[in-house]
Order: structure tokens, then sequence, then C-alpha cells
């Protein structure tokens, strides 16, 4: 089918919706929703056999769902209706919740049913769930509105008084209802009202915003109080506990955007060693056998400079332990994305922070690189993107959650050229071919189209229960099974290729590249890191996803 995907921004959901859907042979192209006659410009063009709107934050207009089939992705329950769907189910404390695929007509979120899924609801955010369970939801609920749709069989009429509606009309969460009061609710509701609220809007609390809410264990002082900090952290006791606040966002300060909390406040209270049991831990290890498992869980995937060097340091004692293999387990809803961008942003010289952080990165994908003790493992359950990608890479093998997705590419952070050793890591691993694939695309990648070009060597799991444990089987198996020669195997090819040419050599003329980006008069990387961090709304769709808008395109199809 001809597949228009609708969308307010290209997030987690419409990104998974655009892999899958293209992976199972449809002709999918991309529009962001910008205004009415734009849309209609881009049904005209495309001429798709259904619309599906996986994101959208207004109204589809009329003259276009009265003329072709439109699929909007509601993230609730069959007769749930409003904007804040997911958020009700968070503070409420649903213990299962659905999405319902349905057609577009007046009444928003009131049209006829094509497809529902039903999950039970985990302790997560917001975000989180929507990446996880909301999308496999949704993509089983798509795929089968598609096939009724071939069928040619008929949604069912949505009868908001049926027995078996258990949704109804919500009225959008306002900042009333999110509001904590430190003086009476638990830690369970305030960390149940931040993950309804993270990552957008955010629970107003004072002249901050709170994001990133986590259980602080054995903490304990007057509730409201802010009574340690760790790391980016803020601890502050409730009524039967205490909670670390990891993020921030101050709207009238000088940075408006996402920052670690101890960037906006600095109380006089007591530091908890960071990754220590009671702190706020990001980095964690522990053995299985002959096995390391090593997980760093940076908010959003983002990795500072300081970050970048903690986890060096705690792969270093990982390498020095007596274990055959090593695992980068990375955290749960990503593995990396980067350059930590906000930082960066909010950084008296952007441009040194840039380089002081892709240089840390470099650091850290040269000590994976040349490891010659263990073998080496990235076990990307979550998703990555950018230098994050190439980060996982470095390891001798990557093993992927069958539900990743992939952003290898950096273009569009104003054409920054990448580090990461990635001139070395993709034609290693890719061969040249796909490594210019690659490195020219600017769009996700699925599990198993990465395995097919060399980015990754195996993908498995649905779920991530079941992805760990295959994991563990996995490294068990690579510590067990001719240990001795792969190791032998991978040290020749690294002196190899050393001699053919050094790491040190990729890594320079990576970074004179990246020097021209940071510090040279193109200022088309500042611009979008800007434009990125700012959420500055996109004026156009570009052409890389608006297929139906480039123009080679339309000369092959007429």
């Amino acid at each position: 089918m001809r597949i228009l995907l609708l969308v307010h921004g290209f997030n987690s959901l419409s990104q998974r919706m655009f892999v899958e859907l293209q992976a199972a042979g449809h002709e999918v192209t991309i529009e962001f929703d910008i205004n009415d006659d734009l849309t209609r410009e881009a049904v005209a063009l495309s001429r798709p056999d259904v619309i599906i709107a996986p994101y959208l934050k207004r109204a589809i207009p009329a003259d276009i769902w009265q003329n072709h089939l439109c699929l909007i992705v509601h993230p609730g329950i069959v007769g749930d209706r409003g904007p804040s769907a997911l958020d009700w189910a968070i503070l409420r404390g649903e213990e299962n919740w659905g999405v319902t695929v349905l057609q577009a007509e007046a009444e928003m979120d009131a049209g006829p049913i094509w497809a529902t899924r039903e999950f039970p609801m985990r302790a997560a955010t917001k975000s989180s769930l929507y990446r996880s369970e909301v999308a496999d939801a949704a993509l089983d609920a798509v795929f089968e509105a598609l096939g009724k749709l071939e069928r040619g069989e008929q949604p069912r009429p949505l009868v908001p008084d049926a027995p078996d509606v258990r949704g109804g009309l919500q009225p959008a969460v306002l900042q009333k209802d999110r509001r904590i009061d430190w003086t009476a609710d638990r830690s369970e509701m305030v960390l149940r009202k931040i993950r309804a609220s993270d990552g957008v809007p955010g629970v107003r609390d004072g002249d901050l915003f709170l994001h990133d809410g986590r259980v602080a264990k054995g903490l304990t002082g007057k509730a409201g109080e802010i009574i340690a900090t760790s790391g980016p952290a803020v601890c502050r006791a409730t009524v039967d506990g205490a909670v670390w606040i990891g993020h921030m966002r101050d709207p009238e300060g000088r940075h408006s955007f996402k920052l670690p909390a101890t960037r906006l406040l600095a109380p006089d209270v007591p530091e908890i060693a960071v990754d220590s049991e009671q702190g706020y831990r990001e980095i964690s290890y522990r053995e299985v056998g002959d096995t390391g498992f090593l997980r760093f869980d940076f908010y959003n995937g983002a990795m500072s400079t300081e970050q970048c060097e903690r986890l060096l340091a705690a792969y270093e004692q990982a390498c020095a332990r007596p274990v055959k293999v090593i695992v980068l387990q990375g955290g749960e809803d990503f593995w990396s994305n980067g350059i930590h961008l906000n930082i960066i942003e909010a950084a008296d010289s952007a441009a040194d922070e840039s380089w002081r952080n892709i240089n840390a990165m470099d650091d850290l994908a040269e000590a994976i690189i040349r490891t010659r003790s263990q073998l080496t493992v990235a076990a990307m359950g979550g998703n990555a993107g950018a230098g994050g990608v190439f980060l996982a890479r470095a390891c001798d093998y990557v093993w992927l959650r069958n539900a990743v997705v992939l952003n290898p590419h950096y273009k569009d952070m104003g054409n920054l050229y990448g580090s990461e050793f990635w001139t070395y890591l993709l034609p290693r691993y890719c061969g040249g071919d796909n490594a210019a694939r690659i490195a020219r695309q600017r769009l996700p990648m699925g599990a198993q189209e990465a395995v097919e070009l060399g980015l990754a060597d195996a993908c498995f799991g649905k779920t991530r229960a079941e992805f760990a444990a295959e994991v563990g089987q996995r490294a068990a198996a690579l510590a067990d099974c001719d240990f001795a020669t792969r190791l032998a195997a991978k040290q020749v090819r690294q002196d190899t290729d050393e001699a053919a040419k050094p790491l040190s050599e990729y890594r320079r003329a990576e970074l004179a590249r990246m020097k021209r980006n940071f510090y040279g008069f193109d200022p088309s990387y500042h611009v979008a890191r800007y434009n990125f961090v700012h959420k500055v709304c996109k004026s156009r769709t570009p052409v890389t996803l608006a297929r139906h808008r480039d123009q080679r395109n339309r000369r092959k199809a007429s």
C-alpha cells in the first residue's frame, strides 16, 4: 500500500512505524503537520491508499478525512477520548491500558474502531511506556487494521455506553492535576506525577519544572526539603521517604530547557556518591560467571563529558577483572544517543564543550576497540542514535532487541561529520558499499536491517525480559565456547588493522572535520543544536522523509 504518515514530529513511535511498515513492503512517506494547506498538498502529491496518524496534536482537516481513509493511533483503551490518555492512566495507577486505531471523523477520537490492543502497565515514565508498550501495541493494531482494509472488512462503530467499553471522554491534564503536595503525597504518588509528565511538560514546582524522578532508597527527611545531592540529582524528602529528581527546567531562566538538577540548584546538603547504592545510580556493574555486565543508564541516552569519563573509568575497572566477556548494556530506553547537546548548549562556549565531549566519547570508544583481554558485547535493549550507534559498534559483537530503532547518522545535526571511529568501524564491519549507504542516509533503521548491513551481529527477543535472558545465555556461550581461539583471532585482527592504518590516524582525521563543525565559519551545527534543544518546530518536512516532495521520485513516477 501507499501510506502517508501524518505526524506532528518524527518521534519514537513514528520512527518505529516507518521502519516496520517499510520492512513489511509498504511504500511509506512522511509529512509533518505544519498547516492545513501543506497537508492537503502532501495528500495530493503522495496519493495515499491510507493516511496513518501515529502522533498528532490537532485535528485532520475535514476535507481530507472525508475523502481519504485516515487512521488515528490513540494511546488509550476503547472509548478513551482526549489529549492526555497516557497521562491519566499513569496518574490513576491503571493496571492495564491500551492503544486504539480508529477512523478520523468529526468528533475527535470517536470514530469507528479498526483495531485495539491492551497491555499491562509498568512503573515507568510516560516516554518509556510510549516507546515500548504503546509502540508494540500500536504496531500490532495498525497491522491488524491494514489487514482488514486489504480484505475489505469494515471497522466497528464506537458505542460509548456498551458494557465492554471502559474508556470515556477525559479532559486535558493541567498543572493543577500534576501538582505535588509535599506535605501529603507519598513517594509513589510523587513519582507517578513526575512520570506522567516526563518529558513534556514536566511538573511545575514553584519556578521550576521537575523531570526524571527515581526512588531514593533508604533516605528520609522533612517532607518537601532537599536533603542530599548525587551527581546531577537532588534528593527531596516525602512523607514516607524520598525521591531523586535528576533534571529540571527553568522556563524563565537563562537556559529554558532541561538540565541536570544540580545545575539549577546548589543546596548546602550532604553529597552521596553517584553510582553508589543509595545515590542517583547511572552506572552499575555485576558479574555472572565469566561475564561482566556494565550498565549505564543516562537520561535520554545523552552522554556528557563527565559521564563519558565516569563510564570509561568503570569500563577500565571491568577490564581489570578476571572475566572473559564484558557486556555493555546501556539503559532501559536508550543505549546511547551520543554527546550531550543540552549541556553543550548551556556551556559558556558551546564549541569548547562540544570539543571536550567528543574527545571524551572517542576516549571511551578507543578503549573498547583496543581491549585485548576480553571479548566485548554491546547489548542494545534500547534505541540509539548518532555517536551512540558507533560507540556500540566499537564492541566485538552488537546484539539488538528486535524492537530497537537506530539512527546511525549525524548529518541532521547541521551536517555534523561525527567521530567515534566510524570511518574505521563501518568499512570493517559493513563493507565499503554498506558503509557509504549508512553514512549517506538520514533515516531510522530497524534491527533486522542493521544486521543485514553489518551494523549489528544479531537481533532477538521481543520483550526486555526475553532479550536480557538471551543476552546472558549468548554471553556465557562466548566465554565457554572457543574463547581462546576467538580472542586470539581478535588480537591478530587488531594488530593487522593497526599496521595498515593506526587508530590514531582515523581519530585525527575525524576530529579535524569535527573541529571545523565546532569552530569553523559555517554555523549549521550550532543552529541545528539550538533548534533541537529548544524544540523549535520544523517549518518544512525534509525530503529525506517526505519522499512525495523529492523531485527525483516524482520524475520516476511520471
